[in-house]
């Protein structure tokens, strides 16, 4: 009987529908010995023996290195919760023709429900105001308006054309980069196309919602933040490696930036005394822009689906990412 692992912390759960799928299936469901095993923070060797078991794995924010890909002969499909698949070696997987697939329609309206928290909490200077009335103090602070002011986004696919529909609900008006637009749904919502260097001095409140790549890791960094409209608030629920953390502060404590909320960090977990945390004008969250249970239900059902699908002889057209092993490639 082949074994499924399920990793992800809030996916461990014996009654969930995705477990009921995969034991229909035919597959046995194991979860990791320790709860917080996604996490990545043990060992390649620590790692490789927890995975040797499976043949299948649903998958959090362990690193699956080429090391311990090698090592892991018997697995067939690494099924992400979610759509970020930066810890997966991509290329080591497709040469040990290991499927790695994605949740791309289970968690975009979760995060973009995020990032818009994290952006009124700044503008509204809620969790410094929710200090003073615990405290009873009483100081009448003046916030920021969201109706009327320009939100750009960086990145229109699922994550950023959600958000985009909140933010003109909000009554802001919406610029975005995106080198291959839905020029449908942007001519729908009349939203404005613009190039990076536009949307960074446009926008009142920047979002980002594009992938790490060669070309975007750091690039919010010291040269990015001279650009930036003085007093805009930058929102982050993509990726930590997009955003020099450095740099970041520098451009908080000088009041380039009005604000910023971040839901990712450089190092997951950061550190206790990373210096983003001292400062009153960002709004901090634990990466858990996707974890409202409706997406993560979502999202464990997805990822089963596609495992299923492939130990059938199926092939989940739109969520592999190594979709050049569709030719050939066997359980």
């Amino acid at each position: 009987m082949p074994i499924a692992l399920i990793t992800p912390e809030n996916l461990q759960h014996e009654d969930g529908p995705y477990v009921t799928m995969l034991k229909e299936a035919g597959f046995e469901v194991q979860f990791p010995h320790e709860k917080t095993f996604t996490r990545g923070l043990c060992s390649e060797e620590e790692a490789i023996e927890q995975l040797s078991i499976c043949d299948a794995l649903i998958a959090g924010g362990e690193h699956l290195t080429p090391s311990v890909l090698a090592a892991l002969p018997k697995l067939r499909v690494v099924a992400r919760s979610g759509v970020g698949y930066d810890r997966v070696d991509i290329p080591a997987a497709t040469a040990q023709k290991i499927a790695v697939t994605i949740t791309p329609t289970a968690n975009h309206e979760s995060v973009a429900e995020h990032a818009m928290m994290l952006l009124l909490s700044v503008a509204k200077n809620i969790v410094v105001n929710d200090a003073h009335s615990r405290a009873g103090r009483w100081p009448m602070p003046t916030t920021q308006p969201v109706r009327g002011r320009t939100c750009g986004i960086l990145g229109l696919g699922r994550i950023g054309r959600s958000f985009a529909v909140r933010a003109k609900a909000m009554g802001m008006k919406v610029i975005a980069t995106e080198m291959y637009p839905n020029e449908e749904f942007v001519q729908q919502h009349g939203i404005e196309l613009v190039d990076f260097d536009t949307l960074l001095a446009s926008s009142d409140y920047l979002s980002i919602h594009c992938p790490v790549t060669d070309e975007t890791t750091g690039l919010f960094n010291k040269d990015t933040f001279a650009k930036i409209k003085q007093g805009s608030v930058l929102i982050n629920t993509a990726r930590g490696a997009l955003v020099v953390e450095a740099d970041l502060l520098d451009a908080l404590q000088s009041g380039r930036l009005l604000g910023a909320g971040t839901d990712v960090y450089e190092q997951e977990p950061p550190a206790d005394d990373n210096p983003l945390f001292k400062l009153g004008n960002i709004v901090c969250t634990p990466h858990c822009a996707s974890a409202d249970w409706r997406s993560q239900e979502d999202m464990g059902i997805e990822a089963t689906d596609c495992i299923i699908k492939l130990s059938r002889g199926e092939w989940p057209e739109g969520a592999v990412v190594n979709a050049e092993l569709k030719d050939g490639w066997a359980w």
